[in-house]
């Protein structure tokens, strides 16, 4: 009589582990990433306003994964930024190498819409806005002299500076996962817009306005570790 409720109770505790198991399937994902990735920036608001040339960067992350669709990320990255023309009437000219450190919040829109049940919102859900808070170091190694200033006079700016900016980023992060359905690694696509809360980007400090930069990056972030779970499924 007890070794057929022996025998019961162990077939409905295998069942259960076995649905149990089975449910977790798709909503498994690492909480920490790290990615490396390149970039073309682009001066888009300074005090060299003419034949804007695009340069390289390169750059690297930490990520801390609240969930599949919420990252806290450290970004580094450095680079260099180039704009002037020496033919043109002012004859102004930089080319700035630089140094750069941010702390971004990146929200993905599968956090906010349910994707289970479209595929057109499946195809949105890794589209993604980020921003933060970050600190720019400058190192302005050409600067040519404004031909309208009269000889002996120099402009202001800093060619040696440190500077804080705000990133704003929109960007596409496609997630390949491996056969437990959870993302081993990812590729990046984004469009940044960098505000520089000073005017010395160019080493020309004469303008109105504040400095402004762009970047074009493609990165990839491969998953570390620390698997948890999440309330969605991921995968669909």
């Amino acid at each position: 009589m007890i070794k057929p409720i022996l025998k019961t109770i162990l077939i409905v505790i295998l069942c259960i582990s076995t649905f149990l198991a089975k449910a977790q399937i798709g909503y498994d994902y690492a909480q920490y990433d790290i990615g490396f990735g390149v970039g073309l920036n682009s001066p888009v608001s300074t005090d060299v306003s003419n034949s804007l040339k695009k340069t390289p960067s390169a750059h690297f992350s930490f990520n801390y994964n609240q969930s599949p669709f919420l990252n806290y990320v450290f970004e580094g990255q450095f680079g260099r930024l180039k704009a002037g023309d020496q033919s043109s009437a002012s004859g102004r000219q930089f080319e700035n190498h630089f140094s750069a450190f941010a702390l971004k919040v990146q929200l993905q829109a599968g956090e906010l819409i349910d994707y289970s049940q479209s595929p057109v919102a499946n195809a949105f859900k890794n589209l993604y806005l980020s921003s933060g808070v970050g600190y720019l170091v400058n190192h302005v190694v050409l600067k040519t002299p404004d031909k309208r200033v009269p000889e002996g006079s120099t402009l202001p700016g800093d060619n040696n500076s440190q500077i804080p900016f705000i990133p704003v980023r929109i960007g596409y992060e496609f997630k390949v996962f491996n056969q437990y359905n959870e993302p081993s690694f990812k590729i990046d696509l984004g469009y940044q817009y960098n505000f520089v809360m000073d005017d010395n980007l160019d080493g020309y400090s004469t303008g109105a306005h504040k400095d402004v930069f762009s970047q074009l990056t493609l990165g990839v972030k491969f998953a570390l570790g620390g698997v948890t779970s999440y309330r969605k499924q991921i995968h669909y």
